[in-house]
């Protein structure tokens, strides 16, 4: 079988080092830890873990924030993340005893105190891998605050016994984080585009739509704007909540383009004006959001590579794994794989690989493909192992094409069969690489061309795609002669195969 076409392509990731630097620096992480070391046995906090509002005006000033509302909430904030990433314990007095110096008031009855966490010991002697976890954690938190429902009025909510009437949120908790974690992966996918030539900052306004208007409508329908529009003014909420973690670098919504406060903006103007769609919000994910994202995704079981990942892997999942990476990515991949054998030996790899590259299966093409270029990563040391192969139908086409190119002089002229052979399985690497159209047609025309009654004999090749290969070569030839050849030899190679 071809090897399966992994959903999202690879995404190239900075240094466990470098990613664990910019957690520690991202804003909010920073004022979690600065809140977690500056709490003592004096500190209180709420029965849900909070802190108690008596100490929010000095945990904003340890914080260089004003002592005001807004500076109490940022300190609350912080103080959350504290202990929802374990840099923070949060200990409830037994029942029946209350903390030193409660003096028995009803206050002091639902308060509790903190102790520093396991995990602030390791912002300091942790090892990358250490902090990024804490930081996941971090991330989780701020995720689950993001798709929290908006109260407008919470007061409503409050029945006559205290209890909270959640029905009337109109808020489906799992659909909200499903829409937030649908716009993360689309912008996922647009900064891994082109291979990271799309690495720039997004309208909110296009975000929004890629969640929204369906693919194939035409032109949106004012229901469907109004419902962008909604969407992004909810998004510039959650990305407001999100940047401080240092998952994306956004510039907000302007908010004078809100007609009333409250309204949300007019989303089918964003596209009217290039200049001016930056004032409808641009998000782009950091280095340290794209590793975020992923992280999440393969929580959730999806399939999201990272160049590196077959690194310690054998050849044969090297091989099928970059099957369908982008060109430089599998450059990459491979000069990674050849780096962590380097104690192996040049020869030893190329064997290895040459072995990998056999097979008569429907990704076998494509794998003697990108073996071809891993040997070219090798160098001239994996001569020997490539000169191995000279007698092998399968392998000898590629070695011969590599010691050409490598400058070698003897090396035996090919077999005619092994000619033929060689031509089917390039064409037939080519077309399940789907590459661009162009050059499938430059390469059909050329090898085709390159031996005179080059359809007369071709059919007869024992592979096992060549009736596919030249049927895809009467499909692709310019020339309506040679087209016309390709599609009887095409018929006559099946016949031959009795399908």
């Amino acid at each position: 079988m071809s090897a399966e076409r992994p959903i999202l392509p690879p995404v190239r990731l900075h240094s466990e080092a470098e990613l664990a630097r910019d957690a520690l620096a991202a804003p909010l992480f920073v004022r979690a830890v600065k809140l977690a070391r500056w709490a003592g046995p004096d500190t209180r906090v709420g029965a849900g873990g909070e802190l108690v509002e008596a100490h929010l005006p000095a945990a904003a000033e340890h914080l260089g924030l004003p002592a005001d509302e807004e500076g109490a909430a940022y300190a609350s904030e912080a103080w959350r993340l504290a202990v929802d990433t374990g840099l923070l314990d949060v200990t409830d007095p037994e029942e029946g005893e209350l903390p030193d110096g409660a003096g028995g008031s009803e206050e002091a009855e639902t308060e509790g105190t903190v102790t520093a966490g396991e995990n602030l010991s390791l912002i300091t002697s942790g090892s990358p891998q250490d902090i990024l976890s804490i930081w996941l954690d971090g991330l989780d938190a701020v995720h689950a605050d993001a798709t929290a429902p908006v109260l407008d009025d919470f007061a409503d909510l409050v029945g006559e016994d205290g209890s909270i009437d959640f029905d009337a949120l109109d808020w489906d908790p799992e659909a909200e984080a499903e829409f937030l974690d649908g716009v993360l992966g689309n912008l996922y996918l647009l900064t891994l585009a082109d291979n990271g030539a799309g690495d720039g900052p997004v309208p909110l306004p296009a975000l929004a739509a890629s969640m929204i208007v369906p693919d194939d409508m035409g032109e949106p329908t004012d229901d469907i704007l109004e419902q962008v529009s909604e969407a992004m003014m909810r998004l510039d909420d959650q990305f407001r909540l999100l940047e401080p973690i240092g998952i994306v670098a956004y510039q907000p919504v302007d908010e004078a383009l809100m007609v009333e406060e409250g309204e949300p903006v007019d989303a089918s103007a964003a596209g009217a004006d290039e200049e001016d769609v930056t004032r409808y919000g641009m998000v782009k994910l950091t280095p340290l959001g794209l590793y975020g994202v992923r992280a999440r995704m393969l929580e959730a079981g999806v399939d999201a590579p990272a160049v590196g990942d077959l690194a310690d892997k054998g050849a044969d999942t090297l091989l099928d794994g970059i099957a369908h990476y982008p060109e430089p990515a599998a450059r990459a991949e491979i000069q990674l794989w050849l780096a962590g054998r380097g104690s192996q030996g040049a020869v030893a790899a190329a064997a290895e690989l040459l072995a990998a590259a056999r097979g008569t299966d429907e990704g076998a093409p494509l794998r003697r493909l990108h073996c071809q270029q891993a040997l070219a990563l090798a160098g001239a040391e994996a001569e020997p192992a490539v000169r191995a192969v000279l007698g092998d139908q399968e392998l000898g086409g590629l070695a011969r094409v590599w010691l050409a190119e490598h400058g070698a002089t003897d090396v035996p002229p090919p077999p005619e069969a092994m000619i033929f052979w060689l031509a089917i399985d390039t064409i037939a690497a080519q077309l399940d690489a789907d590459g661009e159209l162009d050059e499938l047609q430059g390469l059909v025309e050329g090898l085709s061309a390159q031996h005179s009654g080059f359809f007369d004999e071709v059919w007869r090749v024992d592979h096992p795609a060549t009736a596919d290969v030249l049927e895809a070569m009467g499909r692709l030839h310019s020339d309506k002669k040679a087209a016309k050849d390709a599609r009887k030899a095409a018929f006559k190679a099946r016949s031959r195969a009795g399908g």
